[in-house]
């Protein structure tokens, strides 16, 4: 056990669970935005974006093609992602891992996460760079700013549902509970 856990002191589920948060928002982006929806891929803001890249229609063989590998990459950044927030969560966690899985600071956490990530992806691709929109066309400014809203409003509600939890502290050897 690390010190920490050994002097009693809550086990700390922010940083796993941003992480996480991260990975699972950007899943939950590029499975539905992306692929179920199809109302984007990573460049189909291409042919006006704010840094010159070269356009990719995805109405096109080659064009779908090119942008199927960026949100493949993308995917393996989300996935990275929801890795090391699983192995930061495991690091921390020695006993009675269950109940870290139910704890409401962990998943306020993980809100918080996917909402930073709606917020730093979206002022970042939707917005500085340009390279793609929630959704083309002429309201397309409404949708990512619907998209940072609602990633303010994840973070706010994330924020909200882990205070209202109890912190985790590692078990007592006598303790048959586990994590309280």
């Amino acid at each position: 056990m690390g010190a920490s856990q050994a002097g009693g002191l809550p086990v700390s589920l922010k940083l796993p669970g941003i992480v996480l948060g991260v990975g699972l928002g950007g899943f939950v982006d590029g499975i539905l935005l992306h692929q179920l929806l199809q109302w984007h891929h990573m460049l189909t803001g291409t042919d006006s974006d704010n840094i010159g890249v070269k356009y990719y229609s995805p109405y096109t063989v080659p064009g779908l093609e090119m942008n199927t590998v960026w949100d493949g990459i993308f995917h393996t950044v989300c996935w990275l992602a929801v890795l090391c927030g699983l192995a930061l969560l495991y690091g921390r966690l020695a006993h009675n891992r269950r109940r870290a899985w139910t704890s409401r600071v962990l998943w306020g956490w993980i809100l918080v996460g996917w909402g930073l990530f709606n917020l730093v992806e979206g002022v970042i691709d939707h917005h500085l760079l340009a390279i793609h929109h929630v959704r083309g066309g002429p309201y397309r400014l409404w949708w990512d700013l619907g998209f940072l809203l609602l990633g303010a409003l994840l973070v706010a509600g994330g924020h909200l549902l882990q205070r209202s939890g109890e912190p985790l502290r590692p078990r007592d050897a006598d303790d048959e509970g586990g994590l309280r």
